[in-house]
């Protein structure tokens, strides 16, 4: 399916708009050499029901591609370009994480010191030798809250830190680990705002974002809301007895059911049709473990700048990349959820095959509900981003298919 050419420069193009038989367009670049990833980036909407998208790549601090096409609004018919942003879901964990090592570089912060020991009032019930660590590796047995919260309150964020305070865990950290939906980014972006001395997506905007020019966000500015897009709900689950055991047990399991939706304040990812997170107001306030947005190009940008030279030295130490890429939770989850091969590091989602493989061993990120996918790799010195705004179901193969195809052309 190679639709491109190859220019005198060696760039290699999009044949100025690629028209797909349905009318929409497909644009931008790739250079010569990594046309399989553009390949498999068409083959997504002719093949995999993608709406629309975008996919960008660096490599050594430089962009070799950045395609992006469809529609970013099926209610009004608005394209998708390229400064279109996507609410990129459980990918703002890793924008999250990566300014915990900013603080930790600074010496502000220690990643295996109590979480008490910047948040005092975190400690009762049980929690006071809870780490900052256990809940970055998703072991602080807080998956879930028992309070009942409403909208409002969570969008308020003191609401949701007295309820974790009031919260007593329900397991020991040592006992194996549960992923943290969106209780992760309370935990982690209250010690970042205790230690910062401002909200996470305050700080993230300022250490990081505002100096790389990033369209990249935890707390949309209203400025930025009309290039956001509306949001999918997930196509249906592949009949696979994997996908129907996972589904069975996000049903019955009341942890399950009461972390994706902080106990009842919204449905996640959709109700009544409508992906919960379009709300204007909940892309506004700062949900750090769910509510980021950023354009495809940014969120790369932000990871190639994390191994690699972008407008700068990189702004993760060799300590901390090596400390990021220790496994520390893997593996059956607690809540019986299958293992799809699932691994966590510090923050980060690591190369997880079968599900989720990334390019390898040196590779550290996040994906994000419905197939969104954001990471670095160390030893290529790669930043890669996909984000939709059609979301997937369970075996979603959208972005597997084109780190696949990166590592291919990598050599991997």
């Amino acid at each position: 399916m190679t639709t491109q050419r190859t220019t005198r420069s060696g760039e290699t193009r999009a044949p100025g708009a690629l028209a797909l038989e349905d009318g929409r367009l497909i644009h931008g670049f790739v250079e010569g050499g990594y046309g399989a990833v553009y390949d498999a980036f068409v083959a997504n909407f002719v093949e995999r029901n993608d709406l629309g998208a975008g996919c960008t790549v660096y490599v050594h601090g430089r962009r070799v591609v950045d395609v992006w096409g469809g529609i970013a609004d099926a209610r009004t018919g608005r394209m998708w370009d390229r400064d279109t942003a996507a609410v990129m879901f459980s990918c703002s964990k890793g924008v999250l994480a990566i300014c915990a090592y900013l603080l930790v570089q600074e010496g502000r912060l220690d990643l295996d010191a109590p979480i008490a020991r910047y948040w005092p009032a975190f400690a009762p019930h049980g929690k006071s030798a809870i780490t900052v660590r256990d809940a970055m590796c998703h072991r602080a047995g807080l998956p879930a809250l028992d309070k009942d919260l409403t909208t409002d309150e969570v969008l308020a964020w003191d609401p949701v830190i007295r309820a974790i305070e009031a919260q007593r865990p329900i397991h020991p950290t040592d006992a194996g680990h549960l992923y943290h939906a969106l209780t992760y980014g309370w935990l982690v972006g209250e010690v970042i705002r205790r230690v910062a001395g401002m909200t996470p997506g305050r700080f993230f905007r300022r250490a990081i974002g505002d100096r790389l020019g990033l369209r990249t966000w935890i707390g949309l500015p209203e400025e930025a809301q009309g290039s956001v897009a509306w949001m999918e709900p997930p196509l249906p689950d592949e009949d696979s007895a994997a996908a129907r055991e996972s589904a069975r047990l996000a049903e019955a399991n009341p942890i399950v059911a009461r972390s994706l939706s902080m106990g009842g304040a919204f449905a996640f990812p959709a109700g009544d049709g409508i992906v919960s997170f379009n709300d204007p107001a909940i892309q506004a306030a700062e949900i750090p473990g769910a509510n980021g947005i950023s354009t495809p190009e940014s969120l790369a940008r932000l990871y190639a700048a994390c191994v690699s030279e972008v407008g700068g030295p990189p702004i993760l130490a060799g300590a901390s990349v090596a400390d990021a890429l220790q496994v520390r939770s893997a593996g059956r989850q607690l809540s019986g959820m299958p293992d799809d091969g699932a691994r966590w590091g510090t923050g980060f989602q690591l190369s997880s095959p079968p599900a989720q493989p990334m390019l390898g061993s040196a590779s550290f990120g996040h994906a994000g509900a419905g197939g969104q996918l954001g990471f670095a790799d160390l030893d290529y010195q790669v930043g890669f981003a996909y984000l939709s705004n059609q979301m997937g179901g369970y075996g979603d193969a959208r972005a597997r298919n084109l780190t696949e195809a990166l590592r291919a052309v990598l050599g991997g």
